[in-house]
């Protein structure tokens, strides 16, 4: 049985201490759990800062979540290799029952074109043909041999009925003449009088039954005539029974308004369709448009959710998409309580510190588990940047310590490190305003109204009037476009402990100008205003803002 996987994922829009959290504690979680394998994931693009990191510290990046809601190419498929399109009833029946099935994939030229089930073949043997029906499938001349465990003695191995009717030999041979028509096919006996018959009526095919010698002079008149003699051994009543099971089975499968699923098609309307039709199997393709399996309702009903462990954030809004679809089985975090709520208790942890790193770290010691230079390496660098390097007032003295003593293992300078995560994260000379704007954004729900508040590291006072330029009109569109109410902008200066702060909002519902004044006791101008060792969004935006509003 091959390991459960479990995703260790941080919130959208991630940070450097939501994708070292993730790798960091996926790491921990494969050296102390069972049969489980923590995979670590991230809901949206790495910035130029955790970039910088991860290439330092040599480690990839972990692979990209949009949503955990079930894609179709999650559930459990039967696979089977199917049959090609000319194969006969007879043989797709007993291919069925050789191996438990009820429906098989057909394909043709080795691409997938529908689905046969032994209902359709039932339904083909009970229902009332016309004597014209075998000619109208195209039968091949190797499935009439097959389907009869027949021999070819004159004839085209390669031809196909294509017309004429089918009929029985068994009258003499002036009656014969009377329903044996041109290019017909005659199921008959030993009798060379009626053989003769329906070569003269223009016969193409003779099935002669229980193995009767075919006399020479006959065989030499159906060469001349183009007519094909297959000998078989069975009784002219077994023959009769058997020769529509000759057919192919493009003949009679499910293709034409046949439903198919693709793979990244969402279980929940899959389901939807699902119920509306009677039908056992539902093929489900690939991007190129082949099969990858048969799914049945049952498949849905089995399927187990996406178990995942939640790192640097705890709150609905912040998560990855889909997050009501999965099954969270811990949450790791330094932020306030939000709102998730889970079916059933979970391991919580949530400590008042600077970076979700730091509780990781003291997580690897508590269980005697080692901490390699590259975890270190990672852990330590998210810790600089969550406390802007010991300088935001979220950091704590457990922050720092925890920080120091990884930098040693790791084998870095935390001051000198820290400096260059922050210029590279500074660099955003090539991106477009939408890249700038949601490399650190989280939404918050506040007395009813809806904030969006990003944060950015700047250098110097001629990028902040640069981006002041360039964000303000684009935030615009934001407040225009999403059910936001107040959108805000963090340019933070590190060096200098201050931040200039961007914001709009909806005028009619909320006086933004008003709520800036009142949380941080500044003047503030329009749309921006510069605040003093203001750093941290968590410790001192957020908290500020938070009580301007209540006071409204």
């Amino acid at each position: 049985m091959s390991e459960q996987k479990i995703y260790v994922i941080g919130h959208k829009n991630p940070d450097t201490d939501s994708i070292c959290s993730a790798i960091a504690y996926a790491n921990l979680k494969n050296q102390i759990a069972g049969k489980e394998l923590y995979v670590p994931k991230r809901a949206g693009h790495t910035n130029r800062e955790t970039k910088y990191v991860l290439r330092t510290f040599g480690v990839e990046k972990p692979g990209y979540v949009d949503t955990l809601e079930p894609r179709m190419r999650d559930v459990s498929m039967r696979h089977t290799a199917g049959i090609d399109a000319e194969t006969s009833l007879k043989r797709a029946w007993e291919q069925m029952n050789e191996e438990s099935l009820r429906t098989l994939p057909v394909y043709r030229d080795g691409q997938f074109v529908g689905l046969i089930t032994q209902g359709d073949i039932a339904r083909s043997m009970m229902e009332e043909h016309a004597t014209t029906a075998l000619s109208s499938s195209r039968v091949s001349c190797q499935n009439i041999l097959d389907t009869l465990d027949g021999t070819l003695i004159v004839g085209d191995p390669n031809a196909v009925f294509s017309e004429g009717r089918v009929a029985i030999g068994a009258a003499n041979p002036e009656l014969m003449t009377q329903y044996i028509q041109e290019k017909s096919m005659v199921i008959m006996g030993n009798r060379s009088d009626a053989q003769i018959s329906a070569l003269e009526r223009g016969a193409n095919w003779m099935i002669v039954c229980l193995g009767s010698e075919v006399f020479e002079s006959i065989k030499k008149l159906a060469a001349q005539s183009g007519c094909n003699i297959i000998v078989t051994p069975h009784s002219t009543y077994k023959t009769a029974r058997l020769i529509n099971q000759s057919m192919p089975v493009r003949h009679v499968m499910y293709a034409g308004d046949m439903i198919a699923f693709h793979e990244m098609d969402f279980v929940k309307d899959a389901r939807k369709t699902m119920t509306k039709k009677r039908l056992r199997y539902f093929p489900v393709l690939d991007k190129d448009g082949a099969l990858m399996g048969l799914i049945s309702q049952r498949n849905l009903l089995d399927m187990a959710k996406q178990k995942v462990v939640l790192v640097d954030h705890n709150e609905h809004d912040q998560s990855v998409d889909g997050i009501e679809a999965a099954e969270v089985t811990e949450v790791i975090d330094h932020h306030r309580i939000g709102g998730i709520t889970t079916v059933g208790p979970v391991y919580f942890r949530n400590q008042p510190l600077g970076c979700t790193c730091t509780i990781i770290a003291m997580m690897y010691r508590e269980n005697g588990v080692e901490i390699t230079p590259t975890m270190a390496g990672i852990m330590c660098s998210a810790i600089l940047s969550d406390t802007l390097c010991f300088r935001s007032p979220t950091c704590t003295p457990l922050d720092q310590m925890t920080a120091c003593e990884l930098a040693k293992i790791a084998g870095i300078d935390p001051e000198e490190h820290a400096t260059k995560m922050f210029q590279a994260g500074s660099q955003i000379s090539d991106k477009n305003e939408e890249e700038i704007f949601y490399q650190d954004f989280k939404t918050f729900s506040v007395e009813g109204y809806q904030l969006g508040v990003g944060q950015i590291t700047v250098i110097g006072s001629e990028m902040v009037e640069d981006l002041k330029t360039r964000m303000l009109p684009f935030m615009g569109q934001i407040l225009e476009r999403t059910h936001l109410d107040m959108v805000c902008l963090m340019l933070t200066d590190i060096i200098k402990e201050s931040t200039m702060l961007l914001y709009v909002g909806d005028q009619k519902k909320i006086n933004v100008p008003e709520v800036v004044s009142n949380a941080f006791n500044v003047d503030a101008g329009e749309s921006s205003a510069l605040l003093q060792k203001v750093v941290s969004r968590k410790k001192q935006m957020m908290p500020s803002l938070t009580i301007a509003i209540q006071q409204l």
